[in-house]
């Protein structure tokens, strides 16, 4: 396989982990998840965003720089298949939704001199969904803290990670993960044959 680091991102809800799990899986890949219940300020934050938005985006960042260099910059990158289900600039657009201009200004300069000491992921797989299924998917796994997340809220990242993805000048595959409620196994196996080299035959699927 071409692709010997991918990446997996999506809104919050939209499947991350549960697809990242899979492909690890069939390829005995390396998986690197993010980390939740490490984050001290998370509950904090959905009950109150103002006070506790910066301690959780610095946190997470911390957390997801270290995870990263300690996972990939001691691998062979040519040898090895490492799935994750993040990217390092998700905590870029979760602050600039959550922080104030000052503190996001002080967030950015910290978040680029972490990114410039990792490597970028080879191929990134985004996974597009409507907000009321990521609502159904926030309801269905249960985590007290995300229950009162509000659409807005889910809107504005959606937004964060439009604009991101028009910018990343990474390979990304797109799916749209309404196409794939009644035949994910079929979907599975048409992305893995993508991912070996094939062409994509799945109309939920598109490369930028």
């Amino acid at each position: 396989m071409e692709y010997h680091f991918i990446a997996i991102e999506g809104n919050i809800g939209s499947g991350k982990t549960t697809l990242a799990h899979r492909l690890a899986t069939h390829y005995n890949g390396k998986l690197i998840l993010e980390q939740f219940v490490d984050n001290p300020f998370l509950a904090k934050f959905y009950e109150d965003r103002d006070r506790y938005a910066f301690p959780v985006e610095l946190s997470f960042l911390a957390e997801r720089y270290n995870q990263l260099k300690a996972q990939l910059l001691n691998r062979d990158l040519f040898q090895e298949i490492i799935i994750s289900d993040y990217v390092i600039t998700k905590s870029q657009l979760f602050a600039r939704a959550n922080l104030n201009e000052d503190e996001y200004d002080l967030f950015q300069r910290m978040a680029e001199i972490m990114k410039s000491n990792l490597p970028k992921p080879d191929l990134i797989i985004y996974l597009h969904a409507p907000i009321v299924k990521l609502q159904q998917q926030i309801r269905k796994r249960g985590r007290p803290y995300e229950q009162q997340i509000r659409d807005e809220y889910l809107e504005e990242i959606g937004a964060a990670y439009s604009a991101y993805l028009e910018q990343e000048k990474s390979r990304i595959l797109h799916i749209d993960t309404t196409l794939l409620d009644s035949k994910i196994d079929e979907d599975l196996a048409q992305l893995i044959a993508f991912l070996d080299g094939g062409p994509i035959t799945s109309q939920a699927m598109f490369l930028k």
